[in-house]
């Protein structure tokens, strides 16, 4: 039984793979061996109505966002990549401004949350941990449950600060009208190439910490390229969250949608 995940289009998909448990799909990447699986159907359709389900209020909360006039982001990272620092400078930035809100995702601790606080923003607190093994993202259902703790009618934007992972939160419409990621350059220059659909998936890519460049072998050039590679022409901000250089053209971006 071979490996379950989204397509772009939003249909669910196994690879099969061979008795010696091997798959090779067109692009020629290597998927592992899944066989042990012995209940790939019924799976399939459980993962189906999940993600049928979950489109299904992600619709209704971009509804709620639109009835109000609301533009919704979906903001993204693996964990540690500078997503609440980036959410302080904007939203200080955006203070007086905007009228903004948050939906925090963590899998415990309200600690980004508090960070984000007396900044003029509502803040929206989700943890994931009661799910199994802790949620690795936010989904719709738990976002809108989050909307009912924020004052749609009083507000411009949203940012949802996802759960920090590199993987899973790419594949879950939550109801926004753009995803963007932060990416840390301490996490290096392949993983554009490594974790291909949450790069694709997004409309913008912070690149930050270039304050740390002079102390790492890292390749900007190459991150680029690669990144190039999998999402043509996405918009990138090069940032130092720590210092602020380069986030008043994100703050633009995201003021502007």
């Amino acid at each position: 039984m071979g490996r379950f995940h989204r397509h772009d289009d939003g249909t669910v998909h196994a690879h099969d793979h061979d008795e010696g448990g091997h798959h090779h799909d067109p692009d020629e990447h290597d998927h592992g061996d899944h066989s042990g699986y012995g209940t790939g159907r019924q799976r399939l359709e459980v993962l189906e109505d999940i993600f049928a389900e979950n489109d299904r209020l992600a619709a209704a909360n971009r509804a709620a966002f639109d009835a109000h006039g609301v533009r919704a982001v979906n903001l993204m990272s693996s964990p540690g990549a500078g997503k609440t620092m980036l959410l302080q400078r904007t939203l200080a930035a955006l203070r007086g401004r905007l009228r903004v809100g948050v939906v925090e995702g963590d899998i415990e601790t309200p600690l980004d949350a508090e960070r984000l606080r007396g900044l003029g923003a509502q803040i929206a607190l989700l943890n994931t941990g009661q799910g199994f093994g802790g949620e690795c993202h936010l989904d719709a259902p738990m976002v809108a449950r989050a909307l009912r703790d924020l004052d749609l009618a009083a507000l411009d934007l949203v940012l949802i600060e996802n759960v920090g992972n590199l993987v899973c939160p790419a594949e879950f419409d939550v109801g926004e009208h753009r995803k963007a990621m932060v990416y840390a350059i301490t996490e290096g220059e392949d993983k554009p190439l490594k974790y291909p659909v949450m790069f694709r998936a997004v409309d913008a890519v912070v690149v930050n910490k270039l304050d740390l460049a002079p102390y790492l072998d890292f390749d900007l050039a190459l991150f680029r390229r690669n990144l190039e590679q999998v999402n043509p022409g996405v918009l990138v901000f090069e940032t130092s969250a720590r210092t602020g250089a380069g986030v008043a053209a994100w703050v633009d971006w995201v003021a502007g949608l």
